[in-house]
């Protein structure tokens, strides 16, 4: 049914149906639920640039997976999960469970860590 809209018609309905990403979440801060801080050295150290684009990742340029910028203003983790700090972490830990197959491996994090990397993603306005 959605494949037939145009996409100035599909981004209507959405934002319809979500509101503006812009609108929306300009205004909110940021919720921090674990250390930003801890996050961006746990990003470094895992190695996560080397498939993902990071903003204030040293050297990470990766071409693998998506570009992680502006995830603090996204509306969904993978296309399908809110983007909470929570749902996020989940999606660190175990990404295979909510898209089986994808070329996201494990990353071996506690849940505190994984909201840790949570928390330094949503940073990246």
């Amino acid at each position: 049914m959605l494949a037939g809209l145009a996409p100035r018609a599909l981004g209507a309905l959405l934002a319809a149906l979500f509101g503006s990403a812009a609108s929306a979440q300009e205004n909110v801060p940021p919720l921090t639920v674990g250390s930003p801080n801890h996050g961006a050295e746990l990003i470094a150290e895992k190695g996560c640039g080397a498939c993902h684009m990071i903003p204030g990742i040293t050297g990470a340029n990766g071409l693998v997976g998506p570009p992680l910028t502006l995830m603090g203003r996204r509306i969904f983790v993978a296309g399908l999960l809110r983007n909470t700090p929570q749902n996020l972490a989940a999606w660190v830990l175990e990404p295979q469970r909510y898209v089986p197959g994808n070329a996201m491996p494990s990353t071996g994090l506690s849940e505190s860590e994984a909201l840790d990397v949570a928390a330094y993603l949503e940073t990246i306005r």
